[in-house]
């Protein structure tokens, strides 16, 4: 360790040391993550597969995580905020997510940004710069919220996939969401199990650095949903010029308390949308070196500079469509039913970039289990050996191991018999998981390493900015967890268990 690495508490031991490193004797087996190697794929100094990703790749990753189901539920969080209170929140969260973001980057390598120690997840860095406690809460908040992530995603596949028949049965039948007859109300089950069935397939990539290509065909289904909304969103501000939405949303409509729930939870899908720090070092951790450090923060202000653009302009032109009877999701939801064909591109885009984004959450939660079970069993055959191994354009070294079939597999039929068993209420689950994510994973953490990182001395100007910030993002997640749980407990009033009809 160096001598000028700075002090910190709980700070990193030799046995922590030692725990990272590679054993010596499987050096020609496995690599650094405990993957078995092959001669024909060449590695880094650390002994990881050789990152061959770039800044578009980054950039990829970024958007694919960052725009999903988020994006769809602006028009709805403006009908809570009003015009100046909606577009405030979005850009202030904007600005903290890229701000912070860019002081999370700078703890990939330790004590400083041009060392040779690499911290190859978020805990790693954490475990590094704060120590061993801090890690554990952490480990708890990031693997919770990917797993819970990998639900929230499963049912809006489902949701998406229905809403295609949906909206072919509307066109065909003539009826509307609001006939009373209204024969076009379909169960989401086959298409949730539908979804489980792909991400077992596709779980077995091995890790996260090698499914850059399902990031760049999500990135590409997610612009075209996003354009299809606007689009649609544009067309129907024209058509009704009246439903341009109030300064104050909702609050004419709604008494004191229902408005400030409202309020609250519109904070956490906002938080939720922006959230993406929880596997930033992760895709940091796929880019080739030197210069990791300044592609991803090249990566990461044009990834929250297009999400921003989309979340501003669906939010707001949605909201000037819809005015205060927004629906949650501009799409799926069936805030528009015609042109049927185009709705249904949209679903279908939809599902195509939440496969991708799938993967993105869930690859580092696996990567997680397997390094800490190789550094339990290390050398153990169960979990090396390969069925067959083959080279795959874009993918490199393919292997089928039977550990990691059984055990992703497992995960990804735990993770859809909770999407089925949960149902709609899902959402509101994953905006307070949002929202206890925010502060602690996207503001704290990383403020606190920087703090350590740059030897920021205590009641300094910047020491204090940097705390007031904090302080205010806790507020927002407190208050943003308390209006998910109202929201919980109102979806779940009369919720029947694996009746996931739309």
């Amino acid at each position: 360790m160096s001598d000028d690495a700075p002090p910190r508490e709980g700070g990193k031991s030799q046995a922590f040391d030692v725990e990272y490193q590679m054993p010596q004797k499987h050096a020609s087996e496995v690599d650094s993550r405990g993957l078995r190697r092959s001669d024909k794929e060449s590695y880094d100094d650390d002994g990881h597969v050789a990152r061959t990703g770039g800044w578009v790749t980054a950039y990829a990753h970024i958007v694919t995580a960052v725009i999903g189901s988020g994006v769809l539920s602006l028009a709805w969080s403006m009908s809570w905020l009003g015009w100046p209170g909606g577009a405030l929140c979005i850009f202030a969260f904007a600005w903290v997510t890229l701000y912070c973001s860019e002081l999370l980057i700078d703890a990939y390598r330790y004590p400083a940004v041009d060392s040779p120690h690499r911290n190859h997840t978020y805990i790693e860095a954490v475990t590094c710069y704060l120590g061993r406690p801090y890690a554990i809460f952490c480990g708890i908040i990031q693997y919770l919220n990917m797993f819970a992530t990998g639900v929230g995603y499963t049912l809006t596949a489902g949701v998406a996939l229905t809403a295609v028949k949906k909206a072919d049965c509307y066109h065909f039948s003539g009826t509307t969401k609001a006939d009373a007859d209204n024969p076009c109300t379909f169960s989401q089950t086959p298409w949730i199990i539908f979804m489980g069935a792909l991400q077992i397939v596709l779980s077995q990539i091995q890790d996260i650095d090698r499914v850059w290509i399902m990031s760049v065909v999500a990135t590409i289904m997610a612009f075209i949903y996003s354009f299809i909304g606007l689009g649609l969103s544009i067309g129907m501000a024209t058509e009704h010029p009246n439903g341009t939405g109030t300064a104050d949303g909702l609050w004419d409509a709604q008494t004191p308390a229902t408005k400030t729930w409202g309020i609250f939870q519109a904070l956490g899908s906002i938080a939720f949308a922006y959230s993406f720090s929880f596997i930033l070092l992760e895709i940091t951790d796929t880019l080739r070196s030197p210069g990791e450090n300044g592609n991803m923060k090249r990566a990461t202000r044009f990834g929250v500079a297009t999400t921003t653009f989309f979340y501003a302009s669906i939010g707001f032109i949605g909201y000037a469509a819809f005015g205060n009877g927004a629906p949650g999701n501009l799409i799926s939801g069936f805030g528009f039913y015609k042109p049927y064909w185009l709705v249904d591109i949209a679903n279908i885009a939809i599902f195509i970039h939440l496969l991708g984004a799938f993967q993105v959450w869930m690859q580092p939660l696996y990567g997680f289990v397997e390094m800490s079970l190789y550094k339990r069993f290390p050398g153990q055959a169960w979990m090396q050996y390969d069925l067959f191994a083959t080279k795959v354009p874009g993918l490199g070294i393919v292997r089928l191991s039977p550990f990691r079939l059984v055990w992703r597999s497992v995960t990804v039929v735990i993770i859809t018999i909770l999407a089925l068993l949960l149902g709609n209420c899902f959402n509101d689950v994953i905006a307070f998981l949002g929202a206890i994510g925010f502060a602690p994973l996207t503001v704290f953490l990383p403020i606190q390493m920087h703090i350590v990182q740059k030897r920021i001395p205590m009641w300094s100007a910047k020491w204090w900015g940097l705390h007031v910030l904090d302080v205010i993002c806790w507020m927002v997640s407190i208050v943003a967890a308390i209006g998910s749980i109202i929201g919980i407990i109102a979806d779940t009033q009369g919720f029947a268990p694996f009746q996931t009809t739309a």
